[in-house]
Order: C-alpha cells, then sequence, then structure tokens
C-alpha cells in the first residue's frame, strides 16, 4: 500500500488512508455499460450535435463560476478542511490530476452536483453535510470525482440550462416539444451516468456499508436506527418484481421526468456491483487505464452494453420485462396475458396511478434536484 502522505501530483498533504490508490485509471473501469450506451444513444439524437455546439459556446459558465465564488463558500484548507482533505484524498485514490473546485451552498435539500463546461465544479449543499458523517461523505465527494472524471459535467451542465429554457419557451409548441425531446434524452443518459458514479464513489471510499448508509439517508433522512440496510434493499426487489404490466408502465412513466434513478435501485445495483468479479479485478489493480483509451475499441463497447441490456431483460424480474422475454422466446397467449395485465385501467385503476407518475416530478426538475447528484 503506497504511502499517501507524500507529494504526488499536485496533490500535497493528502491524508494517509488504509485504501488502495488507482493509478492511470480510466472512467471505463466503473463505467456502467447502460450509462456507455445512452451518451451513444444521446448523441445520435436528432439535433443533439447542433444543440450542443450552439449551447458550448453560449453557457454563461464564467458566470456561473462568479455566482458561486461570491454567494457560497469555497472549500479550502482554512474552510470546510474535512471536506478540503476528502476532495483530495478522493483525486488522488482515482488519479484525478487536477483537483476541480468545490463549494458548499445554503440549501437544506440534501444535494451535490458536478457541473462546469471548461472545467468541473463540484457543489454540495449544506443539507447534505449536515445529513452524512465522514465516510458517507465521502463515498459522495468520490461519486462526484467520478463525474469529472467521466467528463459528465458538460452534458449535466447543458440538461440543467435546456430544463430551464425549457418552461421559458413552453409556449412555443413545437420550440418546447424539440427541447424536451432532447432533455428527455439527457435525463434518461444521466440517470444511467449516477450509476456509474455511484461505483467510483465506492472506489474512492472502499466502505460498501457506508455506501449503503448515504443513499438510505437520502430515502429516510437521518434515521438510521430506524432502518435496516436488508429490508431497504427488499424494497428494491419489491419494486423490480412486484405488480403487473400496469405498474412496469407506470414505473416508466414515474422516472421520465427524474434526473436520478430511485434510491432503492440505485442501492441494489451498486450492491450487486461489490460483489462482482469486475469489482474484485479493480481492487486487485487489473483495471483499464487513461493510456490505453485511445485504443479502445467502440465496436466493444457497443457489444457490452448490448450483452448488458440482453442480460438484464432475460434477468428481471418486471413483468413487462418478462413479457419482451417470452416474445422473444415465442411463448403463447401473449395477447391474452397482455389483455389481462392492463385490464385494471379500463376499471379506473390508472387514475390513482396517474396522479402518482404526474407527482414524481416535473420538467423543472425541481423535485429530483432535492435528491443529491451525490452517490
Amino acid at each position: 500500500m503506497p504511502d499517501d502522505s507524500h507529494e504526488q501530483n499536485g496533490h500535497e498533504n493528502v491524508p494517509s488512508r488504509q485504501r488502495r490508490r488507482f493509478e492511470g485509471i480510466s472512467s471505463r473501469a466503473y463505467e456502467h455499460p447502460a450509462d456507455r450506451s445512452a451518451l451513444v444513444a444521446l448523441r445520435k439524437l436528432s439535433g443533439f450535435d447542433t444543440v450542443f455546439k450552439a449551447l458550448s459556446g453560449l453557457l454563461p459558465e464564467r458566470s456561473l463560476r462568479l455566482l458561486f465564488l461570491s454567494d457560497s463558500v469555497r472549500v479550502s484548507d482554512q474552510q470546510f478542511a474535512h471536506l478540503n482533505d476528502m476532495l483530495r484524498d478522493a483525486c488522488y485514490i482515482l488519479d484525478l490530476e487536477k483537483v476541480p473546485p468545490m463549494y458548499v451552498n445554503q440549501d437544506p435539500q440534501p444535494n451535490a452536483m458536478c457541473i462546469g463546461l471548461d472545467e468541473p465544479i463540484i457543489v454540495v449543499t449544506t443539507g447534505l453535510v449536515e445529513l452524512l458523517d465522514e465516510e458517507e461523505m465521502r463515498a459522495v465527494i468520490g461519486h462526484e470525482v467520478g463525474h469529472a472524471l467521466s467528463g459528465h459535467s458538460v452534458y449535466r451542465t447543458i440538461l440543467l440550462f435546456l430544463t430551464s429554457l425549457a418552461l421559458k419557451v413552453a409556449w412555443i409548441p413545437l420550440g418546447n416539444l424539440a427541447i424536451m425531446a432532447i432533455v428527455t434524452a439527457l435525463r434518461e443518459w444521466f440517470r444511467k451516468s449516477e450509476l456509474s458514479a455511484d461505483r467510483a464513489g465506492l472506489l474512492v471510499g472502499q466502505d460498501l456499508k457506508a455506501s449503503m448508509r448515504g443513499l438510505m439517508k437520502i430515502a429516510g433522512g437521518n434515521h438510521l436506527h430506524e432502518m435496516n440496510v436488508d429490508a431497504f434493499l427488499a424494497q428494491a426487489e419489491e419494486y423490480e418484481a412486484g405488480g403487473d404490466l400496469r405498474d412496469s408502465v407506470l414505473k416508466i412513466l414515474n422516472v421520465l421526468p427524474r434526473s436520478h434513478p430511485f434510491t432503492t435501485v440505485r442501492a441494489a445495483e451498486l450492491k450487486k456491483w461489490a460483489e462482482s468479479r469486475d469489482f474484485q479485478r479493480i481492487m486487485d489493480g487489473h483495471y483499464p487505464r487513461r493510456s490505453e483509451d485511445r485504443d479502445t475499441s467502440v465496436t466493444d463497447s457497443f457489444r457490452e452494453s448490448a450483452e448488458h441490456y440482453t442480460n438484464h431483460v432475460k434477468s428481471s424480474k418486471d413483468p413487462l420485462m418478462k413479457l419482451v422475454t417470452d416474445i422473444a422466446g415465442g411463448a403463447g397467449d401473449l395477447g391474452g396475458r397482455v389483455r389481462r395485465g392492463f385490464s385494471g385501467f379500463a376499471n379506473g385503476g390508472g387514475s390513482a396511478a396517474g396522479g402518482t407518475a404526474s407527482g414524481g416530478g416535473t420538467t423543472t426538475d425541481t423535485a429530483e434536484d432535492r435528491r443529491p447528484d451525490d452517490e
């Protein structure tokens, strides 16, 4: 185990930790296959390149930085020194050469984000700082550093801008439709990117229990004595497998307005990865390096993503995914199963649930932005 106390790559006085450092690690090591495939689909969306190039030149990045500089507290050796230590430590472990600036913003809602076009900026709210203990916060900061290493901050910034713009041009039918198509695609990608960043947070904290505690607190507040990890994960299992085809459709409707996956789902995904051979190989020092990124085959990435989705559909307990598998396998009486699955809508079963879907969030990201970008 290397001595973390010496100066390396500009990370002076990095606190000593009994955790592994991943020198030269590529973001490919922890990126979720769904993250990569969603980003590919996003880039192929008609009009995205035009919007991306235009916004890259128009977004007021300097104004954004001045805003945080003037109205938030910049983390340093003099201010929130313990967070500064965690930030340097996270950058050291993931070998991110330049430590991004981090700010603490007064907001009772637990939240964190990594934004910026030219260079990433990390922002955490006071609500999050007060909610999490040191090891839980370490995982969150590692999560945000993972976003920075993966280059996610650019797309997140554009998502925030377009969401705001969609409200301003909502009275223009075609204009709003075009923007919302891109916003929806960006949200779909960002939900997947959160799964990647959760993995980065685990690589930094190297404490699965702390990562789980953090997710539980985000879902249920600072009441760990009232919560249980196994019961929390059982909720994810019930969410995945429960109900019929109506519930499958409602799940889709509920998640569409959100920028983050549901917390129980994130916890289950992270635990599954932590128990995988892929995670163990990284911990053993066998992982892709950034120096190899240029030689990476795009075709191989597509294949990995395709295999992930195929395996997900086959192993999923969701009623709709089961139906898709049965269709692929040529099962009989599918028409009858579909009619039975959706019969509840005709009897008024969808009205109350429809209210749930619309209440899951709005196009403003207001509801979901109360959920941290952390983890």
